[in-house]
């Protein structure tokens, strides 16, 4: 069993910056890959980032070259640096494991229950 549990969101102005972190508790935390989510209202969820075990990371389009996937196996924990925050980035994050790194959310068994990130204008 896992489990997952995001902090670090809050509300910000675009152009600021947070970083997000998933604190896993489970034996599998260093063999997975792990991944951000977010779900605006009325969206369905999207990829944001995934990084594997040994840290090679993937991300979306809509936030290459502001959000960075880290994670620290030694703290069983991932973090998600977001930089130049905009409206756009306001959502509901998740983090999540898989085996395997994958940008589609049905192959990640474990979710954290989210942290709200609000992006003003």
């Amino acid at each position: 069993q896992v489990q997952l549990v995001e902090s670090g969101g809050g509300l910000v102005q675009a152009g600021d910056s947070l970083r997000l972190s998933c604190a896993a508790s489970g034996r599998t935390f260093s063999t997975n890959a792990m991944a951000w989510f977010r779900q605006a209202p009325g969206k369905e969820r999207e990829f944001v980032a995934s990084i594997t075990r040994s840290g090679n990371t993937f991300y979306a389009d809509s936030v290459k070259g502001r959000f960075t996937a880290s994670r620290d196996n030694a703290k069983n924990t991932v973090y998600l640096q977001m930089n130049n925050l905009k409206p756009e980035d306001t959502a509901v994050y998740y983090c999540a494991t898989s085996p395997i790194p994958t940008i589609h959310s049905y192959q990640y068994s474990y979710w954290g229950q989210g942290t709200q990130v609000t992006v003003s204008s």
